[in-house]
């Protein structure tokens, strides 16, 4: 596995964005994973869209490219990155959201790429990519 895709990048491909559907497409399927953390941030943003055509095509894209990504599963090395860098952040006034964390952490863990367009991934020492560029 190489890649850990953020929030932003998996709403991207299934808005049918070009450059991540040529990314994700071009690389092997066992390389390419979400966390638990952005399923949750998917599901929340569809459920918050009111009902329409929109949503219900948003919808249909999610169940068919979220049931491909490979899921990593929160485990304890996971949590103990979690609450080293979270402490780490706090004391120096560097907050971050709780789940943009929990995603980059996910990434540190098992050793993978983070594919993000979000600038707040920069105040941690992740290895990042934009697919969006």
């Amino acid at each position: 596995m190489r890649y850990l895709l953020d929030t932003n990048t998996v709403s991207a491909l299934m808005r049918g964005a070009p450059s991540v559907a040529r990314r994700v497409m071009g690389t092997p399927r066992e390389d390419v994973a979400i966390c638990q953390v952005t399923a949750a941030e998917i599901e929340f943003g569809l459920r918050y869209l009111p009902a329409s055509k929109r949503r219900r095509a948003l919808e249909a894209q999610w169940s068919a490219i979220g049931s491909e990504l490979v899921r990593l599963p929160w485990s304890d090395e996971v949590s103990r990155r979690f609450g080293e860098r979270k402490a780490r952040l706090e004391k120096a006034g560097r907050r971050m959201s709780d789940f943009d964390l929990a995603i980059a952490v996910h990434a540190l863990a098992y050793g993978l790429t983070l594919v993000t367009a979000d600038r707040a991934f920069e105040r941690l020492q992740v290895a990042r990519e934009n697919w969006l560029a």
